[in-house]
């Protein structure tokens, strides 16, 4: 089993009967007196969702015993059987053959029991020097990293993807709304690289992210820190953290870095939930400006005539879940004094939670997006309709020597007189809008086009063909340098 997979593997309790063999005992059982109760055993146990932590948890695993066996606290032969058990271990959860345990409570237990039952007291010895505490949190960041690794590399793939859309739409012609009315024309390639804008913070703040979480907790223990002359270096290196986290109050009870994910995936889904309202929007009949491949829809169980654009509908209500994740572990850790507390156990549900949204939600927008059909000639004709360049005409008079609001008013005057004829811009005669503004010449009719109007903004970031064009140049290369 991958990190990237869902448990999917039953859980067996074993009973809690006071003549249960010694073999069973909690790990950490010797100072009670009683065996622990079965629903404060199911009510506390995280192994059925911190099982996917089985894989980072055994990488720490095994660099915590090379290390031990470094600074001389195991001999090469207890390393070496060791390191052994663990990898049988995994291949065994991997191969869908470890049998989790609820009565061992989580992902570490489970798997140092089994070590133990595997390799006898020699796995006994693994445990020195560490904590559930430091161990906990080492295994999160460890998931977290790569995690944010593949998400990263498919932040890449859906920007290239509208990159390329857009390129293929640099002149493609449509309406720019404010207040979703009629604006301005704009290109589709313009809008499509808006959105590539707003990946890119997201991308930015996600690479950033990754800073803090590669620092390793490990070495800390419970939250002292420990008296074996440990070498917290070296298991930085042999794990790929870039630092150590310096205070072991800190490094056990630091739940930020999950914290940071949850609001850069907060602010990703509020993008990609905008992003699918306005498909879902142009899919509609009084748009039709796109389809949407059949793979993406569904139909209605009693209208035959409908597709609907499910996978955008639910891209944007998953928006909601992710947001109360955000809320979720913000309110965890509020209230939380120093050091650990059995609180964090829930920053992984939460968090896994965000992980695999953000994930779901990349995967069908790389593939849905750049397979849209569109349809340039609703496009323009919706981009012709509602008096869209009248900015221009206003331009027009000012570069005419009219002063701007004179010009704006002008140009509402002629505005109003088309919408008494029921008309476009377009169709009013020059004698019309001569009678409104005598410095109009026949060159106004260059301006108000809606091809005119989108190559007049032909300044950075404008909507003009050949902007749009260089910034999918630009983003392109950012992009394959990633």
């Amino acid at each position: 089993m991958s990190e990237a997979d869902e448990p999917n593997v039953g859980l067996s309790s074993q009973s809690t009967d006071q003549n249960k063999n010694e073999d069973d005992e909690k790990l950490w059982g010797g100072r009670f007196q009683e065996p622990t109760d079965a629903f404060v055993e199911r009510f506390t146990a995280s192994v059925s969702f911190d099982q996917r932590l089985a894989q980072v948890d055994i990488d720490g695993s095994l660099a915590h015993v090379r290390m031990l066996a470094k600074v001389g606290v195991l001999t090469d032969a207890e390393k070496t059987i060791i390191e052994q058990g663990l990898e049988e271990i995994r291949t065994d959860i991997v191969a869908n053959r470890f049998a989790w345990r609820i009565d061992r409570e989580d992902v570490h237990m489970n798997i140092e029991a089994r070590l133990i039952e595997l390799v006898g007291d020699t796995g006994k010895k693994l445990h020195t020097g560490r904590s559930r505490n430091d161990q906990v949190a080492t295994d999160i960041r460890l998931f977290v990293r790569r995690r944010i690794d593949d998400i990263n590399s498919r932040l890449t793939a859906l920007q290239l993807g509208l990159v390329q859309l857009a390129e293929q739409h640099a002149a493609t012609i449509m309406p720019g709304y404010t207040h979703l009315q009629a604006a301005q024309p704009i290109t589709f390639g313009h809008h499509l690289m808006a959105w590539v804008s707003m990946l890119q913070r997201d991308q930015e703040r996600l690479i950033d992210l990754r800073k803090r979480v590669n620092r390793l907790p490990l070495g800390a223990a419970a939250l002292a820190g420990t008296s074996y002359p440990l070498d917290r270096q070296f298991v930085a290196e042999q794990l790929g953290f870039e630092s150590v986290i310096d205070n072991s109050l800190d490094a056990v009870s630091d739940r930020d870095f999950a914290i940071e994910f949850a609001s850069f995936a907060a602010l990703f889904m509020m993008h990609c939930s905008r992003m699918c309202e306005e498909l879902i929007l142009w899919m509609s009949a009084p748009f039709r400006f796109i389809d949407l491949p059949d793979r993406f829809c569904t139909g209605s169980s009693i209208m035959p005539q409908k597709k609907n654009p499910d996978v955008p509908e639910l891209i944007r209500g998953k928006t909601g879940r992710v947001y109360g994740n955000l809320i979720s572990l913000l309110t965890l850790m509020k209230s939380q004094p120093l050091a650990y507390n059995k609180d964090n156990q829930e920053d992984k549900e939460p968090l896994f939670d965000s992980l695999n949204t953000v994930r779901d939600v990349l995967f069908a927008l790389t593939e849905m997006l750049p397979n849209i059909q569109v349809n340039q000639t609703n496009m323009l004709t919706q981009a012709k309709a509602g008096f869209s360049t009248a900015t221009d005409l206003a331009d027009y008079l000012v570069k005419k020597g009219l002063p701007f609001r004179d010009a704006h008013d002008r140009v509402g005057r002629i505005v109003s007189l088309a919408i008494q004829k029921n008309c476009e811009l377009t169709d009013i005669s020059l004698m019309d809008m001569q009678a409104i503004c005598s410095i109009i010449a026949q060159d106004v009719f260059a301006v108000i086009t809606v091809e005119g109007s989108v190559a007049a903004r032909n300044i950075i970031g404008g909507t003009a063909p050949n902007q749009v064009r260089h910034q999918t140049q630009l983003h392109r290369k950012r992009l394959q340098k990633l």
